[in-house]
C-alpha cells in the first residue's frame, strides 16, 4: 500500500456483493482509504429509500479489510468531500460516464483538476448473478410491510417531499425511475398519487366516485407489482363511514402509504368546479367521526390518513377552513391537505401561516393545479411538507396521442408521425424482465 496517497471511494448500497468487495479491494490497493457512506437523505433524493439507514451503512463498511475510516456524505455531489479531504484519488466504477450522472463525474473531474487529483474507474460489474442480488432487494423495498412506511420515515429525513401523479403500472415505471442531477444534488420524486380523477379518465368514466374501490384496487396492484416507492391513494370523500372502514384496512395491508379523502358529502364533484356546481360540505362532526372511525380501524402506525378540506373551494373562509383543520387533527388525522382554485396562492400561505402558528408539526399537503407558479422551495419555505402534482402525467399523454391521431388521419400513412414515436426496439426494451431498475449512484 502507498501510505502517501489517499484515496476516496462512495457507496449508496444497501447489500454488499462481490463487485462492491472488488473495487473496495483495487481502491484499499491505491493508498489509505477512506470510505464515505451516502446519507439517507442523500439517497432518498435519487433514489428509492435505503432499507437500511446511515448508521448499519457506515458500520458495515467500517469493517471491511482495508477501510481506514468511514466519513458521510451529505450530498451526492462530492465537492463538500473534496473541500473537506482533498483526496489524491477518488475511485469510481465507469457506470456515470453517462446518463443523469455524468454531470456529477464531470464536477468530481473538474474539483480535481484544481489540485492535481486524479480520478481512478474501474469497469462497473455487471453480471446476472449481481443482477440477480439487485432485483432482491428491490423487492424487497417492495413488501407492503416495508413500503407502507416509507412515506413517514420520508417526511421525518427530509420534511418535505414531492409526489407525481401515476395512473397505470407504465406510467408509475416513469415516476419510479425519473431522476436528474441538479445543483449539486439529486431531483427525483418521492413517491405516487393514484388520483380517482386519472384512474377514472383511463377507464373511460367519469370523475363522480362511479370506479368503485375494487376496481381502483386493480390499478393499485398494477402500481405497486412494478415500483417501490410510497403511494397516497386519492380516497375522495371515504364514502360510507362503514364501508371507509373496511377500505382503509384493506389499503393498508396493500402496503399503501396513505389516503387522503375529502369533507364532501353526496355525488362526487371535481374540486376545480368549485361554486360552479352544487357541492355540499360534510359537517365537522360527521367527518370527525369518519376520521376516528378510520383510525380506530388501521392494524399499524405507518399508515397516514389525511383529511382534504374543501372550504377555500367552496368560498366559506378562512376563519372556516382552520376550525376544521384543527378539529379534523384532533380527530387523528395524520395530515391536512388544504385546496384551492385561485391561480395565485395567497389563501393557501395565509392558511399554512396561521395553521402553522398553532399547529408547527402536523403535515400539510397541497395540489398546486391551479397555483402552479409556485415553486417547491417557496412551498417549503412557508411550511408545506407534501406537494401532489396531481394530474400532470396524463394530461401530457391525451394531447401527444391525439396528435399522433390526427397525423395519421391528415397524412393517410405513419411516416409522418414517426420522428415522435418510440421505436419498436425501445418499446420492446421499456420494460425489462425486472422492473426495479433505478440509477446507481457511488462506488454501488
Amino acid at each position: 500500500m502507498n501510505d502517501q496517497k489517499t484515496v476516496y471511494l462512495s457507496f449508496s448500497t444497501d447489500i454488499v456483493h462481490s463487485g462492491h468487495l472488488a473495487i473496495l479491494t483495487k481502491a484499499a490497493e491505491l493508498g489509505s482509504l477512506t470510505v464515505g457512506v451516502l446519507s439517507d437523505s442523500a439517497v432518498a433524493t435519487y433514489k428509492r429509500y435505503p432499507l437500511l439507514p446511515y448508521a448499519e451503512r457506515a458500520a458495515l463498511f467500517s469493517n471491511f479489510k482495508g477501510v481506514e475510516r468511514v466519513v458521510c456524505q451529505e450530498t451526492l455531489s462530492y465537492r463538500g468531500i473534496i473541500e473537506q479531504l482533498h483526496p489524491d484519488i477518488i475511485v469510481h466504477g465507469d457506470n456515470w460516464r453517462q446518463g443523469f450522472l455524468k454531470p456529477l463525474r464531470d464536477e468530481v473531474v473538474e474539483l480535481l483538476s484544481a489540485y492535481g487529483g486524479k480520478l481512478v474507474e474501474f469497469p462497473y460489474t455487471e453480471n446476472a448473478a449481481l443482477r440477480d442480488i439487485e432485483n432482491r432487494n428491490r423487492e424487497d423495498a417492495a413488501l407492503p410491510d416495508i413500503r407502507r412506511s416509507r412515506l413517514k420515515k420520508l417526511l421525518d429525513m427530509k420534511g418535505f417531499v414531492r409526489i407525481m401523479e401515476a395512473h397505470s403500472g407504465l406510467s408509475s415505471l416513469i415516476v419510479e425511475n425519473a431522476a436528474i442531477y441538479q445543483n449539486g444534488a439529486g431531483r427525483s420524486f418521492d413517491g405516487m398519487w393514484l388520483s380517482s380523477l386519472c384512474d377514472s379518465t383511463m377507464k373511460g368514466k367519469p370523475d363522480i366516485e362511479l370506479v368503485d374501490m375494487t376496481s381502483r384496487i386493480q390499478t393499485i396492484n398494477e402500481i405497486m407489482d412494478v415500483t417501490t416507492k410510497p403511494l397516497i391513494l386519492d380516497g375522495d370523500t371515504g364514502g360510507l363511514t362503514e364501508h371507509f372502514v373496511h377500505h382503509i384496512r384493506t389499503l393498508e395491508s396493500m402496503g399503501v402509504s396513505a389516503v387522503i379523502i375529502e369533507d364532501k358529502t353526496g355525488l362526487k364533484k371535481n374540486s376545480l368546479f368549485g361554486t360552479e356546481v352544487e357541492q355540499t360540505q360534510d359537517s365537522i362532526e360527521n367527518f370527525c367521526a369518519k376520521i376516528s372511525a378510520g383510525k380506530q380501524a388501521l392494524r399499524t402506525k405507518d399508515f397516514m390518513l389525511i383529511a382534504r378540506i374543501e372550504s377555500l373551494i367552496l368560498e366559506k373562509g378562512m376563519s372556516e377552513a382552520l376550525s376544521r383543520a384543527f378539529a379534523y387533527v384532533d380527530a387523528g388525522a395524520d395530515g391536512i391537505m388544504i385546496h384551492s382554485r385561485k391561480k395565485e396562492p395567497d389563501e393557501i400561505f395565509e392558511f399554512v401561516k396561521k395553521f402553522r402558528e398553532r399547529d408547527p408539526m402536523t403535515p400539510l399537503v397541497v395540489v398546486p393545479t391551479s397555483f402552479n407558479s409556485v415553486t417547491e422551495e417557496e412551498f417549503q419555505k412557508h411550511g408545506v411538507n407534501i406537494v401532489i402534482y396531481a394530474n400532470q402525467l396524463i394530461r401530457s399523454a391525451f394531447p401527444a396521442m391525439m396528435d399522433t391521431a390526427k397525423c395519421i388521419l391528415e397524412n393517410h400513412r405513419a411516416k409522418e408521425a414517426e420522428d415522435k414515436l418510440l421505436s419498436i426496439k425501445e418499446i420492446i426494451t421499456l420494460i425489462p424482465e425486472k422492473t426495479y431498475a433505478s440509477p446507481k449512484a457511488g462506488g454501488g
